[in-house]
């Protein structure tokens, strides 16, 4: 049996026993806890001999099928990489993009046929997006989103409201040699063709949202955000080359066939048995698939070296990915509304990666699955956002109110982490949907019109399968993670 120390009304800790190497923090209330078996799955990580300081949950964390670390979750090492506790593929992540309408700018009729245009212009599940040249995909690993703005003819400024400017790397300077001694070529090849794609998976999505509340009028003032504005909040990933960049290191048991047929064909044309780290990997992998331990990767050595460079240049797909529908979104509105360059980016930012950071005065490897950096001002200087802290967004389901926020100075416990959303609740937080029919009912009961729709499992992105996003909240603001600056609610959503 667990034994669970409640520090306060929203932190809890279970502290090491047995094999139990680092507590485990809950940063939220008995009624958001987890279930025993995503537990369990947590002091499983904290018995990782390579874990620093403890491990860290937040008001999102649940159990994902498939994944041997619980969503919602951060996670620390000091000299090694552990590519089992991310999630699927690098720099999923989300953008909140300004518009300068409000209800009064922006009827309904507009609006649908706005998002009927977004639905032929943002697909979800294609296999061809927009194409770029090769070397404009090496220019995106190397360079991030400054990258592809140049190559839209955008201003390249737009990356300083992007989580590391929009660049994995950030200052490191990385060639192209770098490049494809870390991943197959046929690898950047697929990244020609899959830029512009919202994506099948989970509950990736294009919302519409109006801002009902202002929480803190100042700080909302320097946001240049108003109530009743109307903003965009879209959520997709790094797509196929993400995908493919983190099964060629992870001992991932593949979700689909063309995932495990390309992550095979790109494993035998690229590892030979002349590289040490080849032969290392090509023996590794299969060992650890089914290993209850975890799968860990020297970062000194070459393979922790190489798997650190696939990662960012991969994850730099995911800043390109969430350009290039920003991009398309505009030139749909400038057909529906006759307005061009209407969308101002407020922040991008990543919800999986691994990244060098310094906490508790350690320099470590801060691995986040699913919950996104919160940097408070000071750790912000030198940014746009050296003011007002990090921003942080946090949404729920497709039919419930999201959260704007700022990152505070005293969320250390967290890793200087947030949720990036509200996660999957333990029991049915409202009626649930039996078929599509009633999904669309219910989401017309609560004002928000859903768009494209065409899988089978959109019913289960409803917001009987979500946490509360108030409770999530109270628990986010008690532990001081975030000072919440405004309030939205969904209007049109468009999702797989």
């Amino acid at each position: 049996m667990l034994k669970i120390t409640k520090e306060n009304e929203y932190k809890q800790v279970v502290n090491p026993t047995g094999k139990q190497k680092a507590p485990v923090v809950f940063h939220v209330s008995d009624e958001l806890m987890p279930n025993e078996s995503t537990i369990e799955k947590l002091v499983k990580v904290a018995s990782n001999e390579h874990i620093f300081h403890h491990t860290a949950a937040l008001a999102d964390v649940h159990q994902k099928p498939g994944r041997k670390n619980p969503s919602g979750t951060v996670v620390a090492t000091e000299k090694y990489f552990l590519p089992q506790l991310l999630d699927t593929a690098p720099n999923c992540g989300m953008r909140l993009i300004k518009t300068p309408f409000s209800e009064e700018d922006l009827n309904k009729k507009q609006i649908d046929e706005m998002f009927k245009k977004f639905v032929e212009v943002v697909p979800t599940k294609k296999y061809i997006g927009n194409y770029i040249p090769l070397k404009t995909v090496l220019d995106i690993c190397q360079r991030g989103s400054s990258a592809v703005l140049e190559h839209l003819g955008k201003d390249a400024s737009d990356a300083e409201n992007m989580l590391m400017n929009g660049n994995m790397f950030e200052d490191e300077k990385i060639s192209k040699k770098d490049l494809y001694t870390a991943l197959p070529p046929m690898f950047y090849r697929f990244g020609q063709f899959r830029l512009g794609i919202l994506g099948a998976a989970g509950n990736h999505f294009l919302d519409l949202m109006k801002i009902t509340d202002i929480l803190d009028e100042s700080m909302a003032k320097k946001f240049g955000v108003k109530k009743g504005q109307y903003v965009f909040l879209v959520h997709t990933g790094s797509g196929l080359i993400g995908q493919y960049a983190s099964y060629f290191y992870t001992p991932k048991r593949k979700e689909h066939l063309s995932q495990k047929i390309i992550s095979g064909l790109g494993r035998i044309s690229f590892l030979g048995n002349k590289k040490d780290w080849h032969k290392k990997l090509k023996t590794d992998l299969p060992i650890y698939k089914d290993k209850d331990e975890f799968y860990a990767i020297d970062s000194q050595s070459e393979l922790g070296k190489n798997y650190y460079t696939a990662h960012r240049a991969a994850g730099n797909f995911g800043f390109a990915n969430r350009d290039f529908i920003q991009h398309n979104m505009e030139k749909a509105i400038k057909k529906v509304i006759g307005k061009e360059n209407v969308l101002e980016l407020l922040y991008d930012m990543s919800h999986v990666y691994v990244n060098k950071e310094n906490h508790y005065g350690k320099d470590v490897l801060v691995h986040r699955s699913n919950t996104t950096r919160a940097f408070g001002p000071s750790k912000m200087q030198g940014t746009k956002f050296a003011e007002t802290g990090e921003p942080i967004f946090m949404p729920s389901s497709m039919s419930t109110s999201a959260y704007f926020g700022v990152a505070t100075e005293e969320n250390e416990s967290t890793f200087r982490s947030a949720a990036h959303g509200t996660g999957k609740a333990k029991e049915k937080t409202s009626n649930v949907p039996q078929n599509k029919e009633e999904l669309f009912k219910k989401m017309e009961e609560r004002n928000v019109k859903l768009y494209n729709a065409a899988s089978k499992e959109v019913i289960n992105q409803d917001a009987s399968n979500y946490k509360d996003p108030d409770k999530a909240l109270a628990g986010m603001e008690a532990n001081k993670i975030i000072k919440t600056v405004a309030k939205m609610q969904p209007v049109a959503v468009l999702m797989y």
